[in-house]
């Protein structure tokens, strides 16, 4: 039987605690999985193979997100990379909005070709960041975990 493979991305710090809570509730439902993706130490001690570290993807700025973009379409192609090799099913993208919901466009074009199931965990707070983005989230993905009650709304 082959294993089911999962890709998580988590481009900080607290998104890596989250993650690694998320993956050891996933292994205790299903020692098979096979989890990779961006993350953290926390994340790799849970048992996901890390295809990018977190510490590689602290951009803080617009100045400092330009800079780093031959790096970060890098980083996106590798994990498109992977997704298809790997033949992934759902993927698990955990806050870090900008990288994200920029990779999540570019996973969806790929569901003609594979069957994806994109989940946001721990969305951009909406309140904080703009009602603009329920539409694109709404849009991209079929799956949305929030961490606060009144974010359902």
């Amino acid at each position: 039987m082959n294993s089911k493979n999962i890709l998580v991305i988590a481009g900080e710090a607290s998104g890596d605690l989250h993650g690694a809570s998320l993956i050891r509730e996933l292994k205790n439902l299903d020692s098979s999985l096979k989890i990779f993706g961006i993350g953290g130490n926390k994340m790799k001690a849970e048992g996901m193979e890390l295809i990018h570290h977190i510490d590689k993807m602290a951009f803080l700025g617009f100045v400092e997100v330009i800079k780093h973009l031959p790096f970060i379409k890098k980083v996106q192609r590798d994990l498109i990379a992977e997704v298809k090799r790997r033949k992934v099913s759902e993927v698990v993208l955990i806050d870090y909005p900008g990288f994200n919901l920029s990779i999540a466009k570019k996973l969806k074009q790929l569901e003609p070709e594979l069957k994806l199931e994109l989940i946001y965990y721990i969305t951009p707070q909406v309140w904080a960041w703009g009602k603009g983005r329920v539409y694109k989230i709404r849009e991209l993905f079929k799956k949305v975990l929030v961490v606060f009650p009144f974010e359902e709304k």
